[in-house]
């Protein structure tokens, strides 16, 4: 089969492999459409702490073609959502709802490998490795869905949309009537902008330097949108809020300057809440005195803290009803040739290539 892969840092290419000979316990689903996710070009670009060869791509999803004979979550023929982390259900996170930090997900993830033509093991981003023809998985990476939505809004449900929808309403947890800021309009933003009409804010302010997206954002639920190039992000925040800033502030890019400059909006009491995929060398200085006197609260989101075999299925139902809108959010489908072009540009006004 064929699969991208991070040759060397910064280099990637479609190379022909083979799946891993699959165990009991192992699933092979053949890829209908993958996310390109920004974390996909940290990882490109060594900046995710994991290094090369490995095949890339972690949000998609795809029908499942073969089960291993203990297999018990799914069958052959399921339209199934790849899981950024396995999710076992019986471990001590597991059983108290932190799916998202299952103890099995390493070990799974490290044992799930593609084969290249000189014979090496190539391991598999998170496990998964969607950037590929098809992939061989542990049953515990994979959500089973019953839908007719099209493969290519299911694939970002497997990532961007369920982590910023889970940073609103599963971590931040904003009042009907709150006011919420968004930082960064890529997939995961766009996101977190429906999460916040979802839950009932008041105002949803969406800020990005790019013209294109802020647009975009008013179409998803947006009320208001700030250039940065405006000026000082915060003091525009204020000036839409009273003078106080945002109730939840959203950073969704991963870069220390706007981590500290979402901290600045957020109003004495409120939330910030960290989702984007910072650099593992990043740092962010704080003022311990200033978060305690002022009562605010830092709080990070890692997966949109989703608990997998719950939320797909509500964050599908709410597609279906028309309060969530992905179709929107894919902005090009290109073809796993096309990806290597794709993955080394700089996104523009993407929101989301999707692989199909």
């Amino acid at each position: 089969m064929r699969a991208g892969v991070v040759v060397s840092t910064g280099e990637f290419a479609i190379e022909d492999v083979s799946m891993k000979e699959p165990g009991p316990h192992d699933v092979v689903v053949r890829m209908e459409a993958s996310g390109v996710c920004h974390s996909d070009i940290s990882v490109l670009n060594g900046l995710a702490g994991m290094g090369p060869p490995l095949v890339l791509g972690h949000e998609g999803a795809g029908t499942v073609d073969w089960v291993g004979r203990d297999v018990n979550r799914v069958r052959v023929g399921d339209r199934v959502i790849a899981s950024l982390g396995a999710v076992c259900g019986t471990c001590w996170y597991c059983r108290r709802e932190q799916t998202q930090l299952c103890e099995e997900g390493a070990a799974v993830a490290g044992d799930h490998w593609a084969v290249r033509a000189d014979g090496s093991h190539l391991p598999t981003l998170a496990g998964l490795g969607t950037f590929a023809e098809a992939m061989t998985v542990h049953e515990w990476s994979i959500v089973p869905v019953e839908t007719d939505l099209p493969f290519e809004q299911l694939a970002l449900i497997g990532c961007g949309v369920t982590t910023g929808l889970g940073a609103v309403l599963n971590t931040a947890r904003p009042n009907v009537g709150d006011t919420v800021g968004v930082i960064g309009l890529g997939g995961v933003g766009m996101a977190a902008i429906q999460g916040a009409r979802i839950a009932g804010a008041s105002r949803v302010i969406a800020i990005d330097p790019i013209e294109a997206k802020r647009t975009a954002a008013l179409r998803l639920g947006a009320t208001d949108v700030i250039d940065p190039a405006d000026g000082d992000v915060a003091k525009q925040v204020r000036g839409l809020t009273g003078r106080r800033g945002v109730d939840v502030a959203i950073e969704a890019v991963g870069a220390s300057a706007l981590i500290e400059q979402a901290s600045k909006m957020t109003r004495r009491g409120g939330i910030t809440v960290l989702v984007g995929a910072a650099p593992f060398d990043a740092t962010v200085t704080y003022k311990p005195g200033s978060f305690l006197m002022e009562d605010r609260d830092v709080r990070a989101s890692y997966y949109g803290r989703t608990q997998a075999l719950r939320d797909f299925p509500r964050y599908l139902s709410l597609i279906e009803a028309g309060r969530l809108d992905i179709s929107s959010m894919v902005s090009e489908r290109i073809s796993l040739d096309e990806l290597p072009a794709v993955l080394l540009k700089a996104p523009g006004d993407a929101i989301r290539h999707v692989v199909v």
